[in-house]
Protein backbone atom coordinates (compact mmCIF):
# COMPACT_ATOMS: atom_id res chain seq x y z
CA UNK A 1 0.00 0.00 0.00
CA UNK A 2 2.18 2.81 -1.16
CA UNK A 3 0.05 4.68 -3.75
CA UNK A 4 -2.12 7.47 -2.18
CA UNK A 5 -5.41 7.38 -1.37
CA UNK A 6 -9.14 8.48 -2.78
CA UNK A 7 -8.53 12.44 -4.32
CA UNK A 8 -9.62 14.80 -1.65
CA UNK A 9 -13.44 15.46 -2.23
CA UNK A 10 -14.05 12.22 -4.74
CA UNK A 11 -16.80 10.87 -2.00
CA UNK A 12 -18.47 13.72 -1.80
CA UNK A 13 -19.08 14.29 -5.96
CA UNK A 14 -20.36 11.29 -8.69
CA UNK A 15 -18.29 12.60 -11.55
CA UNK A 16 -15.48 10.21 -13.18
CA UNK A 17 -12.09 11.02 -12.55
CA UNK A 18 -8.88 8.71 -12.93
CA UNK A 19 -8.05 7.45 -9.17
CA UNK A 20 -5.89 5.00 -7.23
CA UNK A 21 -6.13 1.34 -8.48
CA UNK A 22 -6.02 -1.58 -5.52
CA UNK A 23 -3.49 -1.60 -3.14
CA UNK A 24 -3.46 2.46 -2.80
CA UNK A 25 -5.23 3.12 0.54
CA UNK A 26 -2.85 4.63 3.02
CA UNK A 27 -3.75 8.33 2.48
CA UNK A 28 -7.26 9.30 3.75
CA UNK A 29 -8.88 11.34 1.45
CA UNK A 30 -10.87 15.08 3.06
CA UNK A 31 -13.69 17.54 1.90
CA UNK A 32 -12.93 19.67 -1.12
CA UNK A 33 -13.60 22.85 -0.21
CA UNK A 34 -17.67 24.00 -1.58
CA UNK A 35 -18.52 19.97 -0.58
CA UNK A 36 -21.62 20.61 1.58
CA UNK A 37 -21.01 19.81 5.38
CA UNK A 38 -21.40 16.38 6.25
CA UNK A 39 -21.63 14.60 2.57
CA UNK A 40 -17.94 13.11 2.95
CA UNK A 41 -17.34 10.05 4.88
CA UNK A 42 -15.06 10.70 8.07
CA UNK A 43 -12.19 8.58 8.22
CA UNK A 44 -11.44 7.13 11.54
CA UNK A 45 -7.68 8.15 11.91
CA UNK A 46 -4.62 5.34 12.31
CA UNK A 47 -4.08 6.58 15.45
CA UNK A 48 -7.49 5.33 17.09
CA UNK A 49 -7.01 2.06 15.71
CA UNK A 50 -7.10 0.42 18.96
CA UNK A 51 -4.55 -2.37 18.60
CA UNK A 52 -1.70 -1.84 21.12
CA UNK A 53 -0.27 -3.45 22.70
CA UNK A 54 0.47 -5.77 19.97
CA UNK A 55 3.92 -4.90 18.22
CA UNK A 56 3.78 -3.54 14.77
CA UNK A 57 0.56 -5.20 14.58
CA UNK A 58 0.13 -4.61 10.84
CA UNK A 59 3.56 -5.06 9.86
CA UNK A 60 3.01 -8.51 8.81
CA UNK A 61 -0.15 -7.19 6.14
CA UNK A 62 0.42 -5.52 3.14
CA UNK A 63 -0.72 -2.57 5.05
CA UNK A 64 -3.82 -1.24 7.74
CA UNK A 65 -6.91 -1.65 6.42
CA UNK A 66 -8.49 2.18 5.85
CA UNK A 67 -11.64 2.34 7.60
CA UNK A 68 -14.44 4.93 7.86
CA UNK A 69 -17.28 5.99 10.00
CA UNK A 70 -20.40 7.15 8.92
CA UNK A 71 -23.03 8.80 11.58
CA UNK A 72 -26.42 7.75 10.26
CA UNK A 73 -28.77 10.58 11.36
CA UNK A 74 -26.42 12.47 10.11
CA UNK A 75 -26.49 11.49 6.59
CA UNK A 76 -29.68 9.86 6.16
CA UNK A 77 -30.88 13.15 4.03
CA UNK A 78 -28.27 13.33 1.82
CA UNK A 79 -28.00 9.68 1.36
CA UNK A 80 -31.53 9.58 0.44
CA UNK A 81 -31.07 12.14 -2.59
CA UNK A 82 -28.19 9.57 -3.61
CA UNK A 83 -30.68 6.78 -3.70
CA UNK A 84 -29.85 6.82 -7.35
CA UNK A 85 -26.88 5.42 -7.11
CA UNK A 86 -27.65 1.93 -5.86
CA UNK A 87 -28.77 -0.84 -8.15
CA UNK A 88 -32.33 -2.37 -8.69
CA UNK A 89 -31.17 -4.54 -5.62
CA UNK A 90 -30.61 -2.31 -3.40
CA UNK A 91 -33.31 -0.02 -4.28
CA UNK A 92 -35.55 -3.08 -3.48
CA UNK A 93 -34.38 -3.57 -0.07
CA UNK A 94 -34.47 0.14 0.94
CA UNK A 95 -37.93 -0.25 -0.37
CA UNK A 96 -38.74 -3.68 2.16
CA UNK A 97 -38.04 -2.09 6.11
CA UNK A 98 -40.89 -1.22 7.12
CA UNK A 99 -38.98 1.50 9.46
CA UNK A 100 -37.87 4.66 8.96
CA UNK A 101 -34.60 3.66 11.06
CA UNK A 102 -33.77 0.45 9.60
CA UNK A 103 -34.29 2.36 5.95
CA UNK A 104 -31.97 4.73 6.64
CA UNK A 105 -29.53 2.79 8.14
CA UNK A 106 -29.10 0.65 5.16
CA UNK A 107 -29.21 2.98 2.57
CA UNK A 108 -26.79 5.07 4.48
CA UNK A 109 -24.28 2.42 4.54
CA UNK A 110 -25.03 1.41 0.59
CA UNK A 111 -24.40 5.09 -0.59
CA UNK A 112 -21.18 5.52 1.61
CA UNK A 113 -19.84 2.23 0.16
CA UNK A 114 -20.18 3.16 -3.07
CA UNK A 115 -19.38 6.48 -2.85
CA UNK A 116 -16.19 5.26 -1.30
CA UNK A 117 -15.73 2.41 -3.83
CA UNK A 118 -16.40 4.86 -7.07
CA UNK A 119 -13.42 6.90 -5.16
CA UNK A 120 -10.91 4.16 -4.97
CA UNK A 121 -11.87 3.03 -8.25
CA UNK A 122 -11.84 6.40 -10.09
CA UNK A 123 -15.38 5.43 -11.63
CA UNK A 124 -19.07 6.25 -11.52
CA UNK A 125 -20.38 5.21 -8.02
CA UNK A 126 -23.64 3.87 -9.50
CA UNK A 127 -21.78 1.81 -12.12
CA UNK A 128 -19.84 -0.03 -9.36
CA UNK A 129 -20.99 -3.55 -9.68
CA UNK A 130 -21.73 -5.70 -6.32
CA UNK A 131 -21.43 -9.18 -6.68
CA UNK A 132 -21.39 -12.24 -3.83
CA UNK A 133 -18.11 -14.40 -3.97
CA UNK A 134 -18.94 -18.14 -3.34
CA UNK A 135 -19.28 -19.51 0.32
CA UNK A 136 -16.05 -21.00 1.91
CA UNK A 137 -18.61 -23.48 3.19
CA UNK A 138 -21.14 -24.71 0.25
CA UNK A 139 -19.83 -22.82 -2.35
CA UNK A 140 -23.34 -21.08 -2.99
CA UNK A 141 -23.67 -17.52 -3.66
CA UNK A 142 -23.53 -15.85 -0.42
CA UNK A 143 -19.81 -15.44 0.55
CA UNK A 144 -18.27 -12.23 1.17
CA UNK A 145 -19.58 -9.09 -0.80
CA UNK A 146 -17.16 -8.17 -3.17
CA UNK A 147 -16.70 -5.94 -6.11
CA UNK A 148 -16.87 -7.37 -9.83
CA UNK A 149 -13.29 -7.58 -11.62
CA UNK A 150 -9.93 -6.38 -9.78
CA UNK A 151 -11.07 -3.91 -6.79
CA UNK A 152 -10.10 -3.36 -3.22
CA UNK A 153 -11.46 -5.89 -0.41
CA UNK A 154 -14.03 -4.58 1.12
CA UNK A 155 -16.63 -4.56 4.32
CA UNK A 156 -19.46 -2.62 5.84
CA UNK A 157 -21.45 -2.89 9.41
CA UNK A 158 -24.07 -0.63 11.05
CA UNK A 159 -25.56 -0.30 14.50
CA UNK A 160 -27.74 2.19 15.96
CA UNK A 161 -26.51 5.32 14.24
CA UNK A 162 -23.16 3.95 13.31
CA UNK A 163 -21.83 2.80 10.15
CA UNK A 164 -18.44 1.08 9.61
CA UNK A 165 -16.89 0.46 6.60
CA UNK A 166 -13.39 -1.03 5.59
CA UNK A 167 -11.15 -1.62 2.52
CA UNK A 168 -7.46 -3.10 2.05
CA UNK A 169 -5.74 -4.99 -0.10
CA UNK A 170 -6.75 -8.74 1.16
CA UNK A 171 -9.64 -9.81 2.52
CA UNK A 172 -11.34 -7.85 5.38
CA UNK A 173 -14.19 -7.48 8.02
CA UNK A 174 -15.66 -5.05 10.24
CA UNK A 175 -18.37 -5.50 12.63
CA UNK A 176 -19.61 -2.77 15.32
CA UNK A 177 -22.08 -3.26 17.49
CA UNK A 178 -24.08 -1.63 20.25
CA UNK A 179 -23.06 -2.96 24.10
CA UNK A 180 -26.33 -4.70 24.77
CA UNK A 181 -28.50 -5.58 28.01
CA UNK A 182 -27.06 -8.35 30.76
CA UNK A 183 -29.85 -9.98 29.66
CA UNK A 184 -28.93 -10.57 26.14
CA UNK A 185 -25.53 -11.07 26.94
CA UNK A 186 -26.28 -14.18 29.88
CA UNK A 187 -28.23 -15.49 26.81
CA UNK A 188 -26.23 -14.97 23.61
CA UNK A 189 -22.93 -15.38 25.46
CA UNK A 190 -23.59 -19.45 25.91
CA UNK A 191 -22.63 -19.73 22.15
CA UNK A 192 -19.07 -18.07 22.62
CA UNK A 193 -16.07 -20.25 22.66
CA UNK A 194 -16.03 -22.15 26.05
CA UNK A 195 -12.89 -20.21 27.05
CA UNK A 196 -14.01 -17.00 26.16
CA UNK A 197 -17.63 -17.87 28.36
CA UNK A 198 -15.00 -18.52 31.38
CA UNK A 199 -13.25 -15.01 30.92
CA UNK A 200 -16.87 -13.34 30.92
CA UNK A 201 -17.92 -15.43 33.61
CA UNK A 202 -14.97 -14.24 35.49
CA UNK A 203 -16.19 -10.70 35.74
CA UNK A 204 -18.02 -8.73 37.58
CA UNK A 205 -21.99 -8.48 36.40
CA UNK A 206 -21.67 -5.14 35.26
CA UNK A 207 -18.71 -5.37 32.78
CA UNK A 208 -19.85 -8.67 30.90
CA UNK A 209 -21.97 -6.26 28.50
CA UNK A 210 -18.83 -3.83 27.26
CA UNK A 211 -16.61 -7.01 27.18
CA UNK A 212 -19.28 -9.59 25.66
CA UNK A 213 -19.26 -6.98 22.48
CA UNK A 214 -15.59 -6.62 22.05
CA UNK A 215 -15.42 -10.35 21.37
CA UNK A 216 -18.40 -10.92 19.61
CA UNK A 217 -17.15 -7.92 17.41
CA UNK A 218 -14.09 -9.72 16.86
CA UNK A 219 -15.38 -12.65 15.48
CA UNK A 220 -18.14 -11.24 13.54
CA UNK A 221 -15.53 -9.22 12.05
CA UNK A 222 -13.61 -12.66 11.03
CA UNK A 223 -16.13 -14.47 10.12
CA UNK A 224 -17.22 -11.72 7.67
CA UNK A 225 -13.82 -11.40 6.31
CA UNK A 226 -13.68 -15.43 5.75
CA UNK A 227 -17.00 -14.90 4.13
CA UNK A 228 -18.17 -17.76 6.19
CA UNK A 229 -20.39 -15.64 8.15
CA UNK A 230 -22.47 -17.16 11.28
CA UNK A 231 -22.51 -20.42 9.18
CA UNK A 232 -19.62 -21.48 11.16
CA UNK A 233 -20.59 -21.46 14.95
CA UNK A 234 -19.16 -18.60 17.05
CA UNK A 235 -18.32 -21.49 19.57
CA UNK A 236 -15.04 -22.80 17.05
CA UNK A 237 -13.15 -19.59 16.70
CA UNK A 238 -11.33 -18.55 19.91
CA UNK A 239 -10.72 -14.61 19.98
CA UNK A 240 -10.99 -13.76 23.56
CA UNK A 241 -12.90 -11.57 26.09
CA UNK A 242 -11.11 -9.47 28.03
CA UNK A 243 -7.35 -8.92 26.91
CA UNK A 244 -5.75 -8.34 23.04
CA UNK A 245 -7.66 -10.23 20.85
CA UNK A 246 -6.52 -13.55 19.87
CA UNK A 247 -5.17 -14.08 15.72
CA UNK A 248 -6.90 -16.53 14.08
CA UNK A 249 -4.25 -18.15 11.88
CA UNK A 250 -3.92 -15.95 8.82
CA UNK A 251 -5.19 -13.07 10.14
CA UNK A 252 -4.51 -10.14 12.04
CA UNK A 253 -7.98 -8.79 14.32
CA UNK A 254 -7.74 -5.24 16.37
CA UNK A 255 -10.63 -3.64 18.13
CA UNK A 256 -11.72 -0.27 16.56
CA UNK A 257 -12.06 2.93 18.79
CA UNK A 258 -15.62 3.71 18.58
CA UNK A 259 -18.32 6.19 20.53
CA UNK A 260 -19.12 4.96 23.69
CA UNK A 261 -21.86 2.05 23.67
CA UNK A 262 -20.41 1.01 20.78
CA UNK A 263 -17.88 -1.99 20.14
CA UNK A 264 -16.17 -2.59 17.35
CA UNK A 265 -13.45 -4.75 15.64
CA UNK A 266 -11.53 -4.96 11.95
CA UNK A 267 -10.31 -8.55 10.45
CA UNK A 268 -7.50 -8.79 7.72
CA UNK A 269 -6.27 -11.41 6.43
CA UNK A 270 -2.52 -12.14 5.77
CA UNK A 271 -2.27 -13.42 2.03
CA UNK A 272 -2.11 -16.71 0.92
CA UNK A 273 -5.06 -18.99 0.35
CA UNK A 274 -8.21 -18.72 2.78
CA UNK A 275 -7.97 -21.92 5.11
CA UNK A 276 -11.69 -23.53 5.12
CA UNK A 277 -12.79 -23.35 8.61
CA UNK A 278 -12.24 -27.58 8.49
CA UNK A 279 -8.94 -27.01 7.65
CA UNK A 280 -7.96 -24.82 10.73
CA UNK A 281 -6.20 -26.43 13.78
CA UNK A 282 -7.85 -26.30 16.92
CA UNK A 283 -7.58 -23.33 19.39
Amino acid sequence: MTAAGPPAGAVGDGDRRSGPGPGAFTSLPGPRAGDAPGRVAQPLLPRRFGVDPLPGPWAAASGPPQLWSVGVSAQARWAAEDERLLDTEERRRVRSFHRDVDRDRYRVAHVALRRLLGAYLGSDPAGVELLREPCPNCGGPHGRPAVAGTAPHFSLSHSGDLVLLAFSDTPVGVDVELVPSSATVEEVATALHPRERSELAALAGDLRPAFFARCWTRKEAYLKGTGTGLAESPSVTYVGAVAAPVHPPGWLLGDVAVPPDYAAACAVHLGGPLTRPDQRPSP
